[in-house]
């Protein structure tokens, strides 16, 4: 990654979040974080201003909201100029532990798909913008398995992941050759708490996030300003290094 990056990070107040926001801290990068819970957040400021983060504007916000999402990217764009890495992490679960579809709340639904989809949707088309101005820009959004194979049992959170796969495709497409990539990254199971709640009775051992940061680190990197429209998978990353679990676009990747 280059130094004085302006790296923003959404759901940044813990797990995978919070071990992107103290990486890329120590690589000197500038960042704009966000989630909804204000005091994690700012823990995880304090803790990437300790690491040597040039700048951290930690802002509590909620991605689904549209007004939200203007005020964050206003207020990093107003602190730093312009955003170089969008990094779509924030999702919600929905209800734990998880029901089939057949019993699913039609509210939970309709939260999960507005959080993590639409969401997502919201953030990259509002700073994607500036990023096709200055014609570079790295956008990694974080799927999952469940993302690209349907789980029974899943639910909602699959479902949105599948709709963040297919966000990330047409995204890649339509900014082909604009010196803006659109990729996503597939962490694998990781210790964290979200984990814990959608498998509680979990009796194996789970990936640290801190040890997934690579490919993202990469990702954000002029080394990889060619990939666009690739599907990463973290743990195979962290194990043999760039090599995409798939491209969308031929040519890409």
């Amino acid at each position: 990654m280059n130094e004085q990056q302006v790296v923003m990070i959404t759901g940044a107040s813990k797990g995978l979040g919070k071990a992107l926001a103290l990486a890329f801290a120590r690589q000197g990068a500038s960042l704009a974080l966000c989630a909804r819970g204000e005091e994690a957040l700012q823990d995880v400021r304090r803790e990437a201003e300790a690491l040597g983060a040039a700048g951290v504007l930690a802002v509590a916000a909620d991605i689904s909201s549209a007004r939200d999402v203007e005020k964050f990217v206003a207020l990093a764009e107003s602190a730093y100029g312009r955003i170089d890495v969008l990094v779509n992490n924030a999702s919600a679960l929905g209800p734990s532990p998880m029901p089939l579809l057949l019993d699913y709340p039609e509210d939970d639904f309709a939260e999960v798909l507005r959080v993590n989809a639409v969401g997502t949707f919201l953030v990259t088309r509002r700073v994607i913008a500036g990023m096709l101005r200055r014609g570079s820009g790295s956008i990694v959004n974080v799927t999952s398995e469940a993302g690209s194979v349907g789980y029974a049992g899943w639910g909602a959170y699959g479902i949105s992941k599948f709709a963040v796969e297919g966000m990330t495709e047409t995204w890649a497409a339509e900014v082909d050759g604009s010196g803006v990539r659109v990729n996503m990254v597939d962490p694998g199971e990781m210790d964290t708490a979200m984990h814990a709640s959608a498998v509680p009775d979990c009796d194996y051992e789970l990936a640290d996030p801190n040890d997934l940061t690579g490919v993202f680190l990469w990702l954000a990197s002029d080394e990889a300003s060619h990939v666009n429209g690739s599907r990463f998978e973290a743990q195979r990353f962290a194990a043999d290094g760039p090599a995409p679990a798939s491209a969308s676009a031929e040519g890409n990747g």
